[in-house]
């Protein structure tokens, strides 16, 4: 059994060599080797279609990068799934359309807001997954 002094040191070196270790974690994951953001790659085109995904509410049904509704599917890679001139054409067409049994708006997008979306979703695209291809959404998955 430890003494009252024992069980101090014990306490304080582990708190220290703990704390030591938080610290070491935290600039590594910080540094700039280990950045997987992309952000350097950010144009104003990025900025305006992020605009644009947010200010028609795309994903009150679309995820990206996992994140928003489950209704329609994951748009992380659809760049790399689909390709441009499709991804344009869905989001150019004045007519609303059902793939796969779900509707999807006709917002009728310019060409230069469809290609503003396009570079939001290539600079998505880009980002560094640790690997994974492809973030799913658990409730519909693209079987495109």
């Amino acid at each position: 059994m430890l003494s009252k002094k024992q069980a101090r040191a014990f306490f304080l070196g582990g708190t220290v060599v703990t704390f030591l270790i938080f610290i070491g974690l935290t600039v590594y994951s910080l540094s700039e080797a280990q950045d997987q953001s992309n952000y350097g790659d950010i144009t104003e085109q990025v900025v305006r279609g992020k605009n644009l995904w947010e200010s028609n509410n795309c994903m009150g049904c679309h995820t990206i990068l996992g994140e928003g509704a489950y209704y329609a599917p994951e748009l992380t890679k659809v760049i790399d799934r689909r390709g441009e001139g499709y991804v344009k054409a869905v989001l150019m067409t004045p007519n609303p359309w059902e793939p796969n049994g779900r509707k999807m708006v006709a917002y009728g997008f310019t060409e230069d807001e469809a290609k503003d979306l396009i570079a939001f979703f290539n600079w998505i695209g880009n980002i560094d997954l640790n690997g994974f291809d492809r973030v799913v959404s658990p409730l519909a998955k693209d079987n495109n």
